[in-house]
């Protein structure tokens, strides 16, 4: 069974840039496509970027377009990234890794087949 774990998370002043990782343990991530989740104190869950499972295809939710970005490296690292740069106190949440064991992966949570413990991201202003 595939395990995902997430590090990188912390506390960035506004403008700051962080990176988040997440890493695969007892299997390869090069079988699913994946997402990157968040989820704020009294909000619920929402997708923050998708990528194919061969890495061709991205997808990035309108409120981190041009800020943040999704890769992975599935040869070397068995790992997915998420580059979050020019960050803003309303990005401060938990965030996710998910696995979606189709293709192109989906926008909606439900579809994830495998979920990471989170990482917590906070930005002071």
């Amino acid at each position: 069974q595939v395990q995902l774990v997430e590090s990188g998370g912390g506390l960035v002043q506004a403008g700051g840039s962080l990176r988040l990782s997440c890493a695969a343990s007892g299997g390869t991530l090069s079988n699913y496509a994946m997402g990157w989740f968040r989820q704020a104190p009294g909000k619920e869950r929402e997708l923050v970027a998708v990528i194919s499972r061969s890495g061709s295809s991205t997808y990035h939710a309108d409120s981190v377009k041009g800020r943040f970005t999704i890769s992975r490296d599935n040869a070397k690292k068995n790992t997915v990234y998420l580059q979050m740069n020019s960050l803003k106190p309303e990005d401060t949440a938990v965030y996710y890794c998910a696995a979606d064991s189709t293709a192109w992966g989906s926008r909606y949570a439900y579809d994830y087949d495998l979920w990471g413990q989170g990482t917590q991201v906070t930005v002071s202003s």
